[in-house]
Order: structure tokens, then C-alpha cells, then sequence
């Protein structure tokens, strides 16, 4: 099993930025891709950024040119770089891997973005 660690979430003014970060433990030879995806009060679950083991990158069009997803792994760990925060970019942000045809959850992190 994969187990994820998120952190970094908060508030935040419309404008400012967060890193968030999600560390995995367990049998992370089972992951093939890392991603972070948010879920918003009464929306669905969406995709925020992926990464793949081979650095492939991909974006929702909504965070496209403010948000950055990377990855460090000497320490199993994924970050999401979040920039130019919007109000509709609060929601609750959740880790996630994937591997052995399985996904893996976060608990998820809330990030709040008001004035």
C-alpha cells in the first residue's frame, strides 16, 4: 500500500501563493504518476496537475500558467506550486498516485483563498 501526506495548505489572499507538498511512504515502487486534484464545495473532484515518472506534466486549463506541479525523488515527494490565487481555487486539494492499476488518496488539505 501507498500512503500520502499532504501539507501546506491554508488562507490566503486573492493574488498570493502556496506550495503544497505530499510526501509518500509505503510501496511507492507501485507509483507511476502523482498528481494533485481539489474539490470545491458542491463540485466534483477534478484534476488539478499530474506528473509522470518521466516528468511528463499536465494542467487543468484553469491553473495553466499559474500553478506548478514537480516532484524531488530523493525524498518520495511531489509539490504543487499555486501562484496568482483566485477565490475559485479554494477548495480541498488531495494527493494522489497512482500504480498497480490503483489510486492512492490523501487525506487532503484545505486551501481557502479570501480577502
Amino acid at each position: 500500500q501507498v500512503q500520502l501526506v499532504e501539507s501546506g495548505g491554508g488562507l490566503v489572499q486573492p493574488g498570493g501563493s502556496l506550495r503544497l507538498s505530499c510526501k509518500a511512504s509505503g510501496n511507492i515502487f507501485r507509483i507511476n504518476s502523482m498528481g494533485w486534484y481539489r474539490q470545491a464545495p458542491g463540485k466534483e473532484r477534478e484534476l488539478v496537475a499530474t506528473i509522470t515518472s518521466g516528468d511528463i506534466t499536465n494542467y487543468a486549463v484553469s491553473v495553466t500558467g499559474r500553478f506548478t506541479i514537480s516532484r524531488d525523488n530523493a525524498k518520495n515527494t511531489v509539490y504543487l506550486q499555486m501562484n496568482n490565487l483566485k477565490p475559485e481555487d479554494t477548495a480541498v486539494y488531495y494527493c494522489n498516485a497512482f500504480g498497480g492499476w490503483t489510486n492512492y488518496w490523501g487525506k487532503g488539505t484545505q486551501v481557502t483563498v479570501s480577502a
